[in-house]
């Protein structure tokens, strides 16, 4: 996508192409939206009216493609290529509306509760049970995916999300190694991301519920390395609009991108994505302790990807340049402001980073002059001196004010060997009840495997 002259360097900083290789060409739209009236990128908007043709024109969203041709060519003719594909959209809606309609009602009836206590564990909802009760087989339920698929397409994603949640209810489509579910599995994922936020309170924690299937469905098809790795690929991507839209996100992207397979797919495939790791690793203080393992990557990949952010914990972390940290700042407030995914999380990002440096700074030094930490921190002395005034009292750190020569005292607080062994040791507890979890959840899906096994 062609630029306009940015008035910074923000636009080479810019990853929407990047992540289009990687996200559903429905997925992409609020992209950019974003991008279109952003500032700080100053893309021409010609270019993104033709980026967003060339998107709709594969979907069956041929009006809003008749919008932006007529937009562009300042005209209110359609081509008749378009008109004529729109009358094959309509017919084919037509069509759906004449299709039979004996599922679409048993899973509206099924919705409202009259078919409850009827379904169980051992008696689930399957093809058998749809076959003898309603004469449906599984051309039929595939009919209804195919449906769900068209209704997704046309840009209905308050349609489509229902319905492929019905696809998903029968027994066998559930199955890891059917290919309809698995794609159905996607399809519900990007539908709900989709949904408008107007209405739909709870979307993210169903689009969270979807992400862990989908991660469990990757781990059980058996796919061969390669199509596995590309999948956990396409799934850090989408998963960024939960993540950094759910109230839990910034707690949930660390564990899910720093688990072992997902951290490969990272290295291997998208290292771009360190961005978002970093960044949430940054803003959550409780985390810092996995930041050593986050280093040694972004040292490994420097050379494939960096950017401010990445440079940032470089300088502060690895090189203790804090002047390097404090040009990075500034940049990275730039960056963060014109990405989609981050955007909204600006202003704690630099609350969090001045905290940062200012910690690392006070491990090193006994005696801080104001005025220069001021400046480390891209704030005015006496915001600065107030800022480290709440700090101190807030954080209950070993230090003082000393206002007569303008500086920080710093006490001496090495932390004892037994406090060293308790930091390095606490976080055990917490994983080993996740690898519990894990184990558990392991035997519980092969158990399901082999029940559906002896049930066929």
């Amino acid at each position: 996508m062609a630029a306009a002259t940015p008035p910074s360097s923000t636009a080479k900083y810019d990853l929407t192409s990047t992540l289009s290789k990687h996200l559903d060409l429905h997925l992409m739209f609020p992209l950019l939206e974003f991008i279109d009236g952003n500032e700080l990128l100053a893309y021409d908007p010609t270019d993104i009216q033709r980026a967003r043709l060339a998107l709709v024109k594969p979907t069956n969203m041929v009006e809003y493609a008749i919008e932006i041709h007529q937009d562009l060519e300042k005209t209110t003719a359609v081509p008749p290529e378009m008109a004529a594909e729109k009358e094959t959209i309509e017919r084919r809606i037509d069509a759906n509306e004449k299709l039979d309609q004996e599922l679409p009602k048993f899973f509206a009836d099924y919705e409202a509760g009259t078919y409850e206590g009827t379904f169980s564990e051992s008696q689930p909802l399957n093809l058998i049970w749809l076959q003898e009760n309603l004469g449906v087989d599984k051309d039929a339920l595939e009919k209804y995916y195919r449906v769900a698929k068209f209704e997704y397409e046309c840009g209905q994603y308050e349609a489509a999300a229902p319905m492929l949640t019905n696809f998903l209810l029968v027994e066998e489509n559930k199955q890891p190694s059917n290919d309809l579910g698995f794609a159905a599995l996607w399809g519900k994922f990007a539908a709900l991301i989709l949904l408008p936020n107007e209405g739909y309170a709870t979307k993210w924690d169903l689009a969270l519920v979807e992400f862990e299937k989908l991660k469990a469905a990757i781990d059980a098809r058996g796919d061969s390395d390669k199509q596995q790795l590309q999948q956990r690929t396409w799934l850090l991507h989408w998963s960024l609009f939960v993540f950094w839209n759910h109230p839990k996100g910034r707690d949930l992207i660390i564990d899910a991108f720093l688990s072992e397979k997902y951290l490969q797919a990272i290295q291997i495939n998208a290292p771009h994505l360190l961005r978002y790791l970093a960044t949430a690793m940054i803003v959550n203080k409780r985390r810092r302790s996995e930041l050593k393992g986050l280093e040694r990557v972004i040292q490994q990949e420097r050379y494939t990807y960096s950017d401010p952010v990445t440079k940032f914990l470089e300088c502060l972390r690895v090189d203790f340049d804090f002047d390097g940290a404090q040009e990075m700042l500034g940049e990275c407030q730039l960056m963060l402001k014109s990405d989609y995914f981050l955007c909204n999380c600006t202003d704690d990002f630099v609350k969090a980073a001045r905290f940062f440096i200012f910690e690392t700074y006070c491990r090193i030094h006994e005696k801080i002059d104001i005025t220069g930490l001021a400046t480390k921190l891209m704030m005015e002395p006496e915001d600065a001196e107030l800022w480290i005034v709440n700090l101190i009292r807030g954080a209950q750190l070993d230090a003082k004010i000393d206002s007569k020569n303008n500086c920080v005292i710093m006490g001496s607080n090495f932390p004892s060997v037994y406090q060293q062994v308790i930091d390095k040791t606490k976080d055990l507890t917490i994983r080993t009840y996740q690898l519990a979890n894990n184990v558990e959840r392991m035997y519980e899906q092969q158990a399901t495997a082999e029940r559906a096994a002896a049930a066929r």
